[in-house]
């Protein structure tokens, strides 16, 4: 589900400026959108101008602590999704963490694989659907969420292998899905035959608008989001 983040906007709260540049350099690969805050203050500034999705803060900040500054957004939105990462396992702190509905507790140092557990918990969390939307044309969706196609709010009818060819392109769309992967995802028993792929492709074809599904010939296909 982490690519899907790409439709999602972050906001990066730590006063560790090395820490914070890297992390941000990192959720910026991933993610439609970060912001960033060195403190507390800041960041209740930057939330109330943005509105992120998902909040990853450090505890122990100048000015205002992250529990605080959660607390505080916690009272107003209890929608968007807060990530806390600490040097300290400190009960105190995880019995808080619990009382704001935080999504999870990272003890530092705050490596690429705890992000993305964190990151894939806080997007399942996210009661509107609708974010998971990528757009296909100017009044179809998918909706990587529920994998579905949406066109003018209608559910258009997909069979079980047509869901799963379009999901896993939708979940990489920012890049070419290959044949392997196609097959992995598919046929992993009885392999795929470029007939069976060519056939599949076709059939979803006739039910997406045009263009939507690009084949990179010799590589794979490729999901084309709609961005007028």
């Amino acid at each position: 589900m982490i690519d899907l983040l790409k439709n999602f906007t972050l906001l990066y709260v730590e006063d560790d400026e090395m820490v914070r540049k890297n992390a941000v350099e990192y959720l910026s690969r991933i993610s439609k959108k970060v912001l960033e805050a060195q403190d507390g203050k800041e960041a209740i500034q930057i939330w109330k101008d943005e509105k992120p999705d998902i909040i990853i803060t450090d505890i122990s900040m100048p000015k205002l602590n992250g529990l605080d500054m959660a607390s505080y957004i916690r009272s107003i939105d209890k929608k968007v999704q807060i990530i806390v990462a600490t040097a300290h396992s400190d009960t105190e702190y995880l019995m808080q963490a619990v009382e704001l509905q935080l999504v999870k507790y990272i003890i530092k140092p705050v490596t690429k694989e705890k992000l993305i557990d964190a990151l894939n918990r806080s997007m399942d969390l996210i009661e509107d659907k609708s974010k998971f939307n990528l757009k296909l044309s100017e009044n179809t969706f998918y909706n990587g969420f529920e994998k579905i196609i949406l066109e003018d709010d209608k559910q258009i009818k997909l069979t079980k292998n047509e869901t799963l060819f379009l999901d896993l392109l939708a979940h990489h769309h920012t890049r070419v899905v290959t044949y392997e992967e196609i097959e992995d995802a598919i046929w992993p028993i009885e392999g795929m035959s470029q007939d069976a792929v060519r056939s599949l492709v076709r059939g979803i074809r006739k039910k997406i608008p045009e263009g939507v599904i690009e084949n990179i010939s010799g590589s794979g296909y490729k999901l084309n989001i709609y961005t007028n």
